[in-house]
């Protein structure tokens, strides 16, 4: 039986954009004047891999790709924007965190994040106050489902692998996740987690 919880952020507590659940650059070239194609194949293919796993800062990165897109924008006004717009909390799933924590259930994020964003999730976002903390990539130095990101998951929870349960909407992640000795879920949108804590914790 689990004895910590260990929640995936985007694509299961977070999804989307608050106004509607459309990706976060689902307006971008309207709003900012960014295709996310070009950001994607300029940024996000070149840049992320070092970023996730804290080998490089998000805002200079961010800064010299768009000068490379020759694009009007700022970094920051960009990563405000993202921000902002990948924000839309699923509350049903935030409703049954608290329950599970009520019950003595410790919740943590298990998540791959870079340090701007992992902190803007717990403090401007209130997470940090809705779980007992986060396991982020960048702190980590690995992403799921590297073998590496499990291990610091323990090492920082004291958590004995048998005792955790992910809760992701990734493959990958869970079948990680099963190859460290957690259990682990594949999260899909008609799930209840209240359902699945009831069969696993």
């Amino acid at each position: 039986m689990a004895k910590c919880l260990m929640l995936d952020v985007d694509g299961v507590l977070i999804d989307g954009r608050p106004e509607d659940a459309q990706r976060w650059d689902h307006t971008l070239y309207t709003d900012l004047g960014v295709a996310p194609e070009d950001l994607g194949r300029i940024f996000f293919a070149r840049d992320w891999p070092d970023i996730i796993i804290g080998k490089a800062d998000l805002k200079p990165a961010l800064a010299d790709a768009l000068i490379r897109l020759q694009a009007s924008v700022t970094a920051q006004e960009l990563i405000d924007y993202w921000f902002a717009k990948d924000a839309r909390i699923v509350v049903p799933v935030l409703s049954d965190v608290r329950a599970a924590r009520a019950s003595g259930l410790p919740v943590y994020l298990a998540t791959n994040q870079e340090h701007l964003r992992a902190d803007h999730l717990m403090t401007a976002m209130g997470l940090g106050a809705e779980v007992d903390g986060m396991i982020y990539s960048a702190a980590a130095g690995f992403r799921k489902p590297q073998p590496e990101f499990y291990s610091y998951a323990r090492k920082v929870t004291g958590v004995e692998p048998h005792e955790m349960l992910l809760v992701d909407d990734t493959p990958a992640n869970v079948e990680g996740a099963l190859a460290a000795g957690w259990d682990a879920i594949l999260w899909d949108e008609s799930a209840q987690l209240s359902e699945i804590l009831q069969n696993r914790a």
